[in-house]
């Protein structure tokens, strides 16, 4: 979610360094249409880094915060290429709509098919950077599907960066329940626990889950809960609580060098 409280201010990405954006990549795969922008000026045969940024729920907002953080990302990882995607159903600000259902932004949209969007056009960007290994940064919502990606679709992301997660998926609904209330929160929905999943990821998976001290939309003990879950499975994961940040922490430097530690650690693709 871009935030689960519509009185939460946008995160200040404006600022990020501006690498060219790619005209040659508007949009994604035929069968998903799942619009997207890519940044940074490496040729595709060089690129090593594939790195693919999703947005939050943004139940009050039209998300564009991840093409900001896409550009810095492109900028700080050496030799690579970042591709911010907009999820299913959802609009930008400048007009641009990805297909599918966008849902209530309660938790409801991590659905397996909304899921397989995302893995369909992350497969066929690794087709164009044949030689990249591929890193998935979600944030919030994003981060929960993200989270939910890497165990249903096993060995499709070599890394993910995990932004401000409500990785318990049910205890997040009871929190927001508290926070924000209204009968949304006590409908079923068909959406992917993450912490549940754990068990279907690959040890060889690596994992960066950062969450901010005084986050009161994702509160630090659920993105806690899942880097234990994460480590208990034996996968090499960088947990930081970053102090005095809230929820919109996608723009926040402590991000971007989770992102460059993960890349480095990854092995090169044979």
């Amino acid at each position: 979610m871009r935030s689960s409280l519509a009185l939460l201010l946008c995160a200040g990405l404006a600022a990020c360094s501006m690498p060219a954006t790619r005209p040659d990549a508007p949009a994604g795969p035929p069968g998903t249409g799942l619009y997207t922008q890519s940044f940074g000026n490496t040729p595709a045969r060089q690129v090593r880094t594939l790195i693919v940024v999703l947005h939050g729920d943004a139940p009050a907002t039209k998300p564009d915060y991840h093409y900001a953080f896409a550009r810095a990302a492109a900028d700080a990882v050496p030799n690579s290429i970042a591709v911010a995607l907009l999820r299913p159903g959802y609009e930008d600000p400048q007009g641009h709509r990805s297909p599918g259902e966008r849902g209530q932004t309660t938790g409801d949209n991590y659905t397996p098919d909304r899921i397989a969007a995302v893995a369909e056009t992350i497969r066929h960007l690794q087709h164009r950077y044949g030689q990249a290994r591929t890193v998935l940064v979600g944030h919030s919502g994003g981060a929960a599907i993200a989270a939910d990606l890497a165990a249903t679709w096993p060995h499709l992301v070599d890394g993910i960066v995990l932004v401000s997660c409500p990785c318990a998926l049910p205890e997040w609904r009871k929190h927001m329940k508290t926070v924000a209330p209204t009968p949304l929160w006590d409908a079923p929905v068909d959406s992917l626990d993450p912490v549940k999943l754990v068990g279907g990821m690959p040890p060889s998976l690596r994992a960066a889950v950062l969450v901010g001290g005084d986050d009161k939309t994702t509160p630090l003990r659920f993105s806690r809960l899942y880097a234990e879950a994460l480590s208990l499975r034996g996968i090499a994961t960088d947990f930081r609580i970053i102090p005095g940040k809230g929820h919109e922490l996608l723009g926040d430097p402590e991000v971007i060098s989770a992102l460059q530690r993960l890349a480095a650690a990854l092995p090169g693709k044979s």
